[in-house]
């Protein structure tokens, strides 16, 4: 007896400690919400406009087929009132509701207490019950066109995610057990986990989705041996030391996106996509973009090809002395590469042998997921904001990412964190997915308007440079590479953009999984599947259809056809050469920059 009173009253003052910790953590978070700058109303949601037509949509709905509503309204009310008399039998007998079995599993509601506690299941079956029906509200109203119907869709289903009661520590099983069983310490790292994560963002909330401490770029990972051979305002260039004792005679250069590092091709050695191709034999080259500052504000998609596209394909052909090259362009990258393809085919410049694309859209006449931030009152907002301070900052780019998968990526990281009390993750690709870049303000704003809402390459052609482009004159054979659930570049419209192209060889694949992991798929892993049709002909549906499904990585099946048109084998290159001594080791210096806005944010937080 003794025994338990003294736990009992070393588990109250452990407790009293922990409030009174939360209580001074709760005046930090109140002044580092103080510090929170003013955020343009456009960037928070979508126009007014959009919820008045909504509203008008659903009055005229309601005054011409009062039935339909009623309907719905009646039919919600059963469902609810059925819901709570069947718990309440539950409850008398001891034992929860029972569940649709053909229903889909849901991962938030995956602790079994949502099952076996009356209370807690009850929660969760009318929060199910809530959803259907604002969900089936919003998809029948009439009156709207498609984008409106679209954005009003992923709007609601926003509002439906962040009142799940998972996100709320008094409807959360399973971080009230542990607040309990820790006696609040849990609740204390929780709030420390808040404050520190609102701090950092200047007063904003940008949930720590991985552990910063866990990863170094050049340290455990980006670590690719290599050398950077060139550098300019825009780039560095890096040529990756041979592991083979010959190589393709014809170099490989590779544009990743800008507005992520490059080094999610080489995170760690086993899953390498740079590591793979070096040692199947090729001189391989990528570029590392700049993260621009507001000095870049006048740069545009223009300076990008003269500056970055075209002046690394020339660099790397002086480096290894060879009048024609192989090039990969990886999503946005990908995007501008077939934009530099048409280029050269206008200028009859044959530099380019062939061209892979990953995850690259060239046809923005189906603008998918993103189409709730593409519309002009989103763009708007955006061009007020680079207006202003010259750039697109990346903590607004990631947290419109972010959202698209907000379930993933901002409620369920934030419960671990915040209520849970638990550290980020070490994990390598949660590292780098966090690890963005900004965007010039011109080269954003002619994406956006141009290629995003005008689709103007696919369309009747974009003048650049002197020319005007279009997708026909994309002609040098291709490869290209889609991933079947991604939701940045859906495979579809990646497809049609390739069936417009101008090239009569033509290669198509639909990688199994999403953005990333369907790229980053190695051979070893024996994970992904992919997907090949020979005939780029038919609409999407049909290419699925009469395509064939092949177990593990579509790697190999590039290496086959890139082979043969990368030329004889010849010793393997040391980088760099006379005229291009090694300027440092890579990652090289522009993929860890910081640029000077951010420098100066992150010493004002440091005073602060």
């Amino acid at each position: 007896m003794a025994t338990d009173e003294s736990d009992s009253g070393r588990n109250l003052e452990l407790l009293n400690a922990n409030l009174a910790r939360m209580e001074e953590l709760s005046q930090r978070l109140v002044a580092a919400l103080a510090n929170k700058p003013p955020e343009r109303t456009g960037l928070q949601g979508p126009g007014h406009d959009l919820y008045l037509r909504a509203a008008s949509a659903w009055m005229a709905d309601m005054m011409t087929n009062p039935a339909k509503l009623m309907e719905q309204q009646v039919s919600y009310w059963g469902k609810t009132l059925q819901h709570y008399a069947e718990a309440q039998q539950a409850l008398a007998q001891g034992k929860p509701l029972e569940e649709d079995g053909a229903a889909p599993r849901d991962r938030r509601f995956a602790d079994p207490l949502w099952q076996t506690h009356p209370y807690f299941n009850f929660l969760k079956q009318q929060y199910m019950l809530n959803s259907e029906a604002m969900q089936q509200a919003v998809s029948g109203l009439e009156g709207l066109d498609e984008v409106e119907r679209q954005r009003i869709d992923f709007f609601s289903r926003q509002i439906v995610d962040l009142f799940s009661p998972t996100n709320f520590l008094g409807t959360n099983p399973e971080a009230l057990a542990k607040a309990v069983e820790t006696n609040g310490q849990s609740l204390v790292d929780g709030l420390e986990n808040l404050v520190r994560d609102i701090e950092a963002s200047d007063g904003s909330l940008n949930v720590t989705l991985a552990d910063k401490d866990a990863f170094k770029v050049g340290g455990n990972i980006a670590t690719a041996p290599g050398k950077v051979v060139f550098r300019n305002r825009m780039f560095e260039l890096i040529q990756y030391s041979p592991t083979t004792e010959t190589v393709h005679e014809t170099p490989l250069l590779i544009f990743p996106p800008w507005i992520n590092k490059y080094y999610i091709m080489d995170l760690k050695p086993q899953n390498s996509l740079i590591r793979w191709i070096v040692d199947q034999g090729y001189t391989l080259f990528i570029v590392s973009w700049i993260n621009p500052d507001a000095s870049y504000r006048d740069t545009g998609i223009d300076t990008y090809i003269e500056d970055g596209f075209l002046t690394a394909i020339e660099e790397v052909k002086a480096i290894t002395a060879q009048d024609r090259i192989n090039v990969v362009g990886y999503c946005i990258a990908g995007t501008t590469l077939s934009l530099v393809l048409a280029l050269l085919h206008k200028r009859k410049n044959k530099s380019i042998k062939s061209a892979t694309f990953f995850t690259a859209l060239t046809d923005f006449a189906d603008q998918g997921e993103f189409t709730p931030f593409l519309t002009d009152d989103f763009v708007d907002a955006l061009e007020a904001e680079m207006d202003e301070k010259g750039y697109l900052s990346s903590f607004i780019m990631a947290r419109t990412f972010s959202y698209l998968r907000s379930r993933d990526l901002v409620y369920q990281p934030a419960i671990r964190s915040y209520m849970m009390g638990e550290a980020p993750p070490a994990f390598d690709l949660l590292y780098w997915n966090g690890d963005g870049a900004n965007l010039p303000a011109r080269m954003c704003t002619e994406y956006l308007r141009w290629l995003c809402q005008q689709n103007r390459f696919a369309k009747d052609g974009l003048s650049l440079m002197g020319e005007t482009l279009e997708l026909k004159d994309v002609r040098v054979p291709l490869f290209s590479v889609s991933c079947q659930t991604d939701h940045i570049a859906a495979w579809p419209s990646c497809y049609n953009g390739v069936r417009q192209m101008g090239s009569r060889s033509k290669t198509f694949v639909v990688s199994e999984s999403g953005h990333i992991a369907g790229i980053i798929n190695p051979p070893s892993k024996k994970k992904y599947g992919h997907y090949i049709n020979a005939d780029t002909k038919p609409e999407p549906a049909a290419w699925l259809e009469g395509a064939e499904f092949h177990g593990g990585s579509w790697w190999p099946r590039w290496e086959e056809w890139l082979s043969p048109r990368s030329g004889k084998q010849v010793a393997a290159r040391a980088p760099g050469g006379p005229d291009h001594p090694a300027l440092c080791d890579a990652p090289g210096t522009y993929v860890t920059a910081i640029p000077e806005m951010d420098r100066a944010a992150d010493k004002g937080t440091a005073e602060g």
